[in-house]
């Protein structure tokens, strides 16, 4: 068994993804703590890269979009000593090098196209690497987990995948309805990703995944970011421990291989800030049924030094884990973005 030192050294050399960081500092929740807290946490927790959600499935425009993303831009230009902007697998690598926080840029959802297959290249050559195809409800593209009617993809939602391919943005499955998500699966000829997603295993919620899926996108060669929210990993107590989470990495190693296995943390740092944005949106919640009224917990990014040294102590080896931490959704950034 290696001690706890082995695994901090560990993290320390390793490249560090968290494929969900749900708000970015600029973004369509206003947060209390302000944008530079939000950065900050990824910073200080040494994450290497933050995939930053800048939209969901909320009634939006392309104008508000594109402003979100020029503020985000802004945001992060005027950080240079601290943050890069990245579009390749590679430069990541040189954010680590240069001990900078690399920040990349999605969305949740496809709403802020609007219907226009067009904007998906626009949007890619503006920084978005990764969109889901739903959150939650339906829209143009796809059902969300929450819909009884648990419909496939729509024709736009089959050419969206296709568009998504061809331009090199990640397929992301995370909220997404089973049917629709098994369509997309069958569809994507490059490897997807569900951002952040927990095994049903641990839970009986609508936002949890079957094995089914997990095996068919590892099939593509995909990618499963797993979530550090108590309410999906935790289904008796919904705690969100370190323990815990673990386990659930280990559920998708043992069923497909550590290849497939990442971490997508969907990190609230305002966890009541966001229940009142669940409650005031319960239309894109189920109705909001299967959460609680009260507080949700969240594993933090600054305890992923913990999540590394647990994966060392259960004798993982260090090339395992250092593929869990980032280097696994590396190989899917080079296989969908350096087309």
């Amino acid at each position: 068994m290696q001690d706890a030192g082995t695994g901090k050294e560990w993290f320390r050399r390793s490249i560090v993804v968290d494929t969900t960081a749900p708000l970015a500092p600029i973004g369509s929740i206003q947060l209390r703590c302000g944008p530079d807290a939000v950065s900050r946490t990824y910073e200080d927790a040494g994450v290497t890269l933050a995939v930053f959600t800048l939209v969901d499935d909320y009634p939006n425009s392309i104008e508000q979009t594109i402003k979100l993303i020029a503020q985000n831009y802004q945001y992060f230009e005027a950080r240079r000593d601290r943050c890069l902007i990245v579009n390749r697998a590679d430069d990541v690598q040189t954010a680590k090098s240069t001990g900078k926080l690399a920040v990349a840029f999605a969305f949740q959802g496809t709403n802020a196209l609007m219907g226009e297959l067009g904007l998906v290249g626009v949007y890619r050559r503006l920084g978005v690497i990764q969109m889901l195809l739903a959150y939650n409800a339906a829209n143009f593209a796809a059902d969300g987990c929450h819909e009884a009617r648990n419909a496939g993809l729509s024709e736009f939602g089959r050419r969206l995948v296709v568009e998504m391919n061809r331009v090199g943005m990640i397929v992301d499955l995370t909220h997404v309805g089973l049917n629709s998500s098994l369509e997309a699966l069958d569809l994507t000829a490059k490897p997807p990703v569900f951002s952040h997603s927990t095994p049903k295993k641990f839970a009986p919620h609508d936002r949890n995944i079957t094995d089914n899926q997990i095996k068919l996108c590892a099939q593509k060669q995909g990618l499963i970011g797993l979530t550090g929210i108590g309410l999906f990993m935790d289904g008796d107590g919904g705690r969100a421990t370190v323990s815990r989470f673990v386990d659930t990495i280990e559920y998708v190693i043992q069923l497909v291989g550590v290849a497939h296995a990442g971490v997508g943390l969907d990190y609230v740092i305002e966890p009541d800030t966001m229940m009142g944005y669940l409650h005031t949106n319960s239309a894109l919640y189920g109705g909001g049924v299967q959460y609680p009224t009260g507080p949700i917990e969240f594993l933090s990014p600054a305890r992923l030094i913990e999540v590394c040294e647990e994966l060392a102590r259960r004798r993982y080896s260090e090339a395992d884990v250092q593929g869990v931490l980032g280097q696994n959704y590396l190989r899917v950034m080079r296989a969908n973005l350096d087309c």
